[in-house]
Order: C-alpha cells, then structure tokens, then sequence
C-alpha cells in the first residue's frame, strides 16, 4: 500500500495565465467530485486523487507533483506547508560532543529542518491547525529528540546559524569588519578565531570590501562566538580554498567538543574530514525531503554516492556518482588552441607571474591553488578582461567568461534571457544536454533576480556555454550546488568540450569536481595576497602532488567508491603517503 502525495508549487501555479488545464482534464472531477479546485492558486484533494498525472503533464507551468510514498511513512510527517505544500519526513539528531552532517539533494528540507532545530519554526505535524507543543511531544516520545524539543519549547535553548548565502551581507550589514564581530563576540574568542582563520588584515576592512572567501571566514567567526548551545552552519567551503577548508573544518570540530553543531556540506571531501555523523536528505526537491537516520560518516557518504540505502530500502538516484582514477585522456587532447607566452600582470600590492603554455581542443583544464595567488586574474587576462603588463596576450579568440560571483539585476525570465544568448536552446540537444541535466527546465519561468543563489549558478554555467566561442572559462561552479548539481555539472562540461571540441578552464576547489573533470592542470602557487606563481599546465598526477605538497594536505582514495579523502594530518597513510611524495594516492 501507498500514501499519496499533491503538491503544487504556489510560486509557479499562475491561474490567470493558464486555461486551468488541470481542473479541465481531471478524470474525477469530470465524474462531479470537487478533486481540485482553484481559487488564487489550485488546491487538490489527496483523498480524492487517482493519481493519474494527467494534471501534472496538463499543467503549462510545471507547478503540479503527484507522488506515492509508502505507507510507512503515514503519520510520520514533521512539518508542511499549507495544504498542498512541501513535506519534510523525520529530522536530524544534534549531538554533544558531535559534528552532526546533513548531507542531500538542494530542496529536500535541510533548512526547514534547521528552522524546527533553531526554534525559528514550530513543527505542525502536517497539520493546518494550530498544534499544541503536547501533540508534538507526543509524536516524538520515546525519541532522542523529546527531551531536545522540550527545552526549544520552553526556549531554553539558544542557537546560532551561519546563513548559506554570505554575499548578502554587505546588504544587510554596512561598517567596519572588525565592530561587525565585536557586537557577535559574546565568548571572547573572536580574535582567537580571526587569527587562526588568517583573517588579521581582513578585519582592518569595510564589510563591502571583503571577497567571497573573507565573507564566509568572517561569517563562521561571527557564528562561533555567540555563546550559544546549538550551531549550524549552512556551506562553510564556497569561495574557500583547500587550506582554509581545513582550518575551518578543525575550528568547527573543537567547538563541537563542547557544544552540538549540525553542518550542512555540499563539499564531501571536508564533510568526511568533519563530521562524525551524517544524516542524508532524499527526496524530490521543492515536494518532499525525508532525513534517514544517524550513519558513520564513511557508510553515509559511501551510500549516498552509491544512490542506495540499504537500511532504508530506498533508491536515491538512478546512477551512483563515479570516480576515475585520472582519466588517460590526454592522448586524446592533442590539437592545441593556443600557444600562450609567460606574462605578468601587476595591481598595487600584487604581482601575478604566469610561466607560458598551451591550451588543447576538447580538454578540460582544471585551475587550483590558495586563494589571492592570481587564478582569477590569470583567467580574466586570458578572457581580455585585463590586459597583461607588455601587452604580450592578443588573442584572437572567441571567449566566454563565468566569472565567479554571479549576480542577477534583470526581472528577465530565465527562458527569455538563455532564448537572447542562443536560440538553439530550446532545440532537442541543448534540452537534453544542457536543461535537463541541470534541473533548468524547472525554472525556465522564473525571473533572473528571484533565483536562489544555487539556481543562479546553473543558470550562469548554462549561459556560459551557450554562447558561441572557442575558448570557455569557468570561474568556481561549484558554488552552492548541491553534490548531484556538481557531479551533472561535471559530466555536461566534460561533454562538451569533448563532443564540441570546445577548449575549457575550470577554476574551482571542490577537489571532487577538479578530480572528475580535469584533463589537465595549472597549478598556481605564491604568498596569498602579494605574488602569484601560475604553473604551465601538467599532468594530473604531477599537479595534485606539486600542489597539495606545498600544503602538506594527503588524499586517499576510498576502497569503496574511489572517491577521494583527506587523510587525517599525522596518521599512518598521511606518513607513509609523504614518504613516497604521492600526496594524491591515485591507485
């Protein structure tokens, strides 16, 4: 037996735009029952639902899901919004003493979960009336989380949450870096942290002049000196490099060891390094999200990548993610683009040195290095953005440049504004490998400055691809996307540059996504915010292990599913790897 679920997308549903296709083609309310009915937006009976799909096929703007679920899960909902709203299933377990992980698909309910864990939002139960803390005591009796709920009831717990999006706090927050952390420092150890971040000239700085990277440092600082008795934090890696991944990942962990702290990671090689439990989120993204209970961090991740949980009995995904153990294509990458010669580019207080090389047709050629050592700078002068200091790069190329913090000042539709770039977009190839693979057809209607941070990057990696050029350049696609996001991301530019025999730059530092995408890198190295050293482009091999040796970082790869993971600093395989200077174990 099964539950059934109608869910429509309030933001979507458009009454006065469409012929109520859904209400016209309904079976049952052709037989006189009042199965959907519409008002400002439709509302459909569960009770009285076939679910046929016709209505979710009908409808011209995507907003309708009918769902079955198992029975098992009747009478196990936490919360949900209004009637035919989303539905979240079980919640996270905080720990003392614990780095608790939440790991799963964007729209799942991860931040409805933390609303309920934070006090922000009372759990209904599913429920449209009003509940009572008693009901909801009564339905998690027996749980460890009871004695959890009570204390959030009576508001004797106090949280503190480091938001997902940091880029929007310049908006919210204008003045001195450094007041910004007096007023949030209630345990005295804002200096503490700032040090041990590298955040000591950051703070010097007004809020609206500090990048990405310093943005999120300064935001988990924030975070982590409120006195409080639960921390979340929503993505602490995007705009972070390795290094600083770490040092974050080890702060966050010390803290843990007095205090619960619940993290939601998209970067699974950090994840694995911080947490010591996880909790997977599954579902379909903006209809329901169920959250599995506690596993080891390794079996979580393992399981997730796989797109199986045995416990749970549940297929996750269609394809399990999959790691190559460095792809022998670069024999295939032999016809070169270009042929660049060594350049430098100088601002005041920084000098970039890039050593000469080339770019091939068909490649993917992955950028790494610390952040403030020029990756940004060595693409934007390739793109003619900048220009070198001798003038010395004339490229007569077509470039299409991502640049990597994006943003959407336009109320143009997201189909309106990919249709402008390229109006082959809505021929059958780019559907099927380009909208598709990214979820974009779910948001074709939507307007560019009502996405979320996570849609406007595949929107931007779309765009970027779309136009018509001969070299492509990627500045951090990973940002906010979920692991699913990254992985399709992944596989569609590596198609395209392989199919189109189109040349592509990725600067990222999701080691995941440079391991599955990268032909080729370019390392770069240098005294972050001072002097940049750009490598010519080499071998994966020969890259990983020039580059994490500088940061005395060793990765292994898991027995299981290959995938790559930070080996604890000091263990047994961090030596032995060391000894033989193979600090990307690639076999």
């Amino acid at each position: 037996m099964s539950m059934r679920l109608a869910v429509v997308d309030a933001k979507r549903c458009k009454p006065k735009r469409c012929s109520l296709e859904c209400v016209k083609y309904c079976p049952k309310v052709r037989t006189g029952a009042e199965a959907i009915k519409v008002n400002d937006i439709a509302t459909i009976s569960e009770e009285l639902c076939v679910g046929c799909g016709i209505c979710v096929k009908k409808c011209p703007f995507k907003a309708i899901s009918i769902v079955n679920l198992p029975e098992r899960f009747e009478g196990k909902v936490v919360h949900r919004y209004d009637k035919n709203g989303f539905v979240l299933y079980n919640l996270p377990i905080p720990k003392k003493g614990h780095v608790v992980g939440l790991l799963g698909a964007n729209g799942t309910g991860k931040t409805t979960a933390v609303k309920i864990l934070s006090g922000q939002l009372k759990p209904n139960l599913g429920k449209s009336e009003d509940i009572s803390w008693e009901e909801i005591f009564e339905r998690f009796s027996g749980t460890e989380l009871l004695d959890y709920l009570k204390d959030i009831s009576e508001g004797k717990i106090r949280t503190s949450v480091k938001p997902q999006y940091i880029e929007a706090i310049p908006r919210v927050y204008r003045g001195k870096t450094a007041e910004l952390l007096e007023k949030a420092d209630e345990l005295g150890k804002a200096d503490e942290y700032v040090e041990r971040l590298g955040l000591e000239n950051s703070v010097k700085k007004e809020i609206s002049e500090l990048s990405g990277g310093e943005l999120q440092r300064i935001a988990i600082v924030a975070c982590l000196s409120k006195d409080a008795d639960f921390y979340f934090l929503d993505e602490i890696t995007s705009y972070l490099d390795i290094h600083q991944r770490i040092a974050a990942a080890s702060l966050i962990k010390e803290v843990a060891e007095k205090k619960p702290v619940l993290i939601v990671e998209h970067d699974v090689a950090i994840l694995d390094l911080l947490a010591d439990l996880v909790h997977i989120s599954y579902g379909e993204p903006g209809v329901y999200g169920i959250i599995t209970n506690p596993k080891s961090v390794r079996v979580g991740i393992n399981q997730y990548l796989k797109g199986y949980l045995p416990e749970e009995n549940v297929q996750i995904r269609y394809k399990p993610i999959e790691f190559d153990l460095f792809q022998p294509r670069e024999s295939e990458c032999e016809k070169v683009l270009l042929e660049y010669p060594a350049f430098t580019k100088t601002y005041p207080g920084f000098r970039l040195e890039a050593s000469g090389g080339d770019i091939r047709v068909g490649e993917v050629l992955g950028i790494i290095g610390a952040n403030a050592t020029g990756k940004s700078t060595f693409v934007k002068v390739l793109a003619g953005v900048e220009k070198d200091d001798e003038n010395k790069l004339k490229l007569n190329l077509k470039v299409s440049y991502k640049p990597q913090y994006v943003r959407a000042d336009s109320s143009a539709r997201v189909q309106d504004f990919l249709r402008s770039i390229n109006p082959a977009v809505e021929t059958s190839y780019y559907i099927t490998e380009f909208i598709k693979p990214l979820r974009i057809d779910r948001i074709l209607d939507k307007k560019l400055n009502e996405l979320s941070g996570g849609e406007l990057q595949r929107v931007a990696i779309v765009a970027c691809l779309l136009r018509e050029a001969e070299l492509y350049l990627l500045d951090e696609p990973s940002a906010h996307l979920d692991v699913e996001q990254r992985t399709e991301a992944a596989r569609m530019i590596r198609r395209f540059a392989m199919n189109m025999e189109k040349s592509v730059l990725v600067v990222d530092h999701d080691i995941y996504l440079i391991d599955m995408i990268s032909d080729r890198l370019l390392v770069f190295e240098g005294e972050p915010g001072k002097r940049g050293f750009a490598s010519k482009p080499m071998g994966m091999r020969e890259g990983m292990n020039r580059f994490l040796s500088k940061l005395e970082i060793t990765f292994r790869r898991d027995e299981e599913t290959k995938r790559p993971r930070i080996n604890k600093p000091g263990s047994r395989l961090d030596r032995e790897q060391k000894a033989r200077g193979e600090y990307y174990y690639c076999t």
